[in-house]
């Protein structure tokens, strides 16, 4: 469905934002947040970590997310939908410099994070997206608006899944989990709040390993240089999620933005040794001191092996800062 044929927001939404700007425990002040639904196909000009198109008739609604937090929705009706697979802060909202009558939503830099495990829109017989059901609890309206406000509640809910659990990050209930006998018993995380959620989406170590679940997974676990497809007797991919321009360089936690390399790969690119042209031609430095051997170690075809969905290959902006400023000519 088209923006412009969606209905207009209703009470539901209207309640909450009152909710999310309330004093009520464990519910964050002053924020509010929201859903923005985009497909790859999609006739908008959109880029879900830079930008978000949508027409006047939608500027008062996406005006109350401004600094605050959105998720990311693929309609269910695309095929293999991703459902709700990002999140992201937005930073302002301007008109469309190139497009009478369309706003964007600028994205705040670094704020866009791809989740690990994306969030089907249904899980099991019910929807992940509570604040969506009404009194008979059947589905409302609102599941038609591409833009919505969500729940606090929902928020928490959406975000704690798209992370996933890990061991190393989330708390656990209890410190001796284990059990006698040859069983271990698994053990139950903490409910985080909405404000230790909104935590954890600038958390450096959750953002690495949503990103390194991400890019591995476009790439299924394979060496996007050499083409080794590596998996050690615990059954984890020898291979690493590089980023082609880095963090600490504006570089953002995005798929396009990532190669799966192998631990020599990775050193190579890393300090220029071996670089991509815009076509995905792998090249290979003057400078090496031993040009035949990295040359030996690349796949036969010279050229990246690219993930098969087009949104997640590299983009060329990405490869030509690398180029600017780490490859060695």
């Amino acid at each position: 469905m088209l923006r412009h044929d969606l209905p207009r927001r209703n009470n539901s939404g209207q309640k909450f934002c009152r909710l999310a700007h309330s004093k009520i425990p464990g519910i964050l002040f002053s924020m509010a947040f929201g859903v923005f639904i985009h497909r790859s196909d999609s006739i908008y000009d959109d880029i879900p970590s830079e930008r978000y198109q949508f027409p006047k008739q939608y500027l008062t609604r996406v005006q109350q997310f401004e600094d605050d937090w959105i998720v990311y929705l693929e309609p269910s009706k695309i095929r293999d939908s991703k459902g709700y697979f990002a999140v992201a802060k937005v930073q302002e909202i301007i008109a469309d410099p190139r497009s009478a009558d369309m706003y964007l939503a600028i994205i705040e830099p670094g704020s866009y994070l791809d989740f690990g495990d994306p969030v089907p829109f249904r899980d099991a017989d019910d929807v992940v997206e509570q604040g969506l059901l009404n009194d008979r609890g059947k589905l409302s309206g609102r599941a038609r608006s591409a833009v919505r406000a969500l729940s606090p509640e929902d928020f928490a809910r959406i975000v704690g899944r798209g992370l996933g659990q890990d061991d190393n990050i989330l708390p656990r209930t209890d410190r001796d989990w284990r059990i006698s006998g040859f069983e271990e018993a698994r053990p139950e995380f903490q409910r985080l709040s909405v404000r230790e959620r909104v935590n954890q989406l600038t958390n450096r170590i959750i953002r690495d390993r949503n990103f390194r679940k991400n890019v591995l997974r476009a790439y299924g676990e394979r060496c996007a240089i050499t083409g080794l497809r590596l998996i050690n007797g615990g059954g984890r991919a020898e291979v690493e999620a590089a980023h082609i321009r880095p963090v600490e360089h504006d570089g953002p936690d995005i798929v396009s933005n990532g190669l799966a390399l192998s631990g020599t790969a990775h050193w190579l690119f890393d300090r220029g040794l071996v670089g991509l042209s815009n076509d995905l031609n792998i090249l290979i430095s003057r400078q090496s001191n031993d040009p035949n051997a990295v040359r030996a170690m690349i796949n036969s075809s010279a050229r990246l092996l690219m993930p098969e969905r087009l949104a997640n290959r590299p983009r060329p902006e990405f490869l030509t800062w690398h180029r600017e400023n780490c490859f060695k000519h």
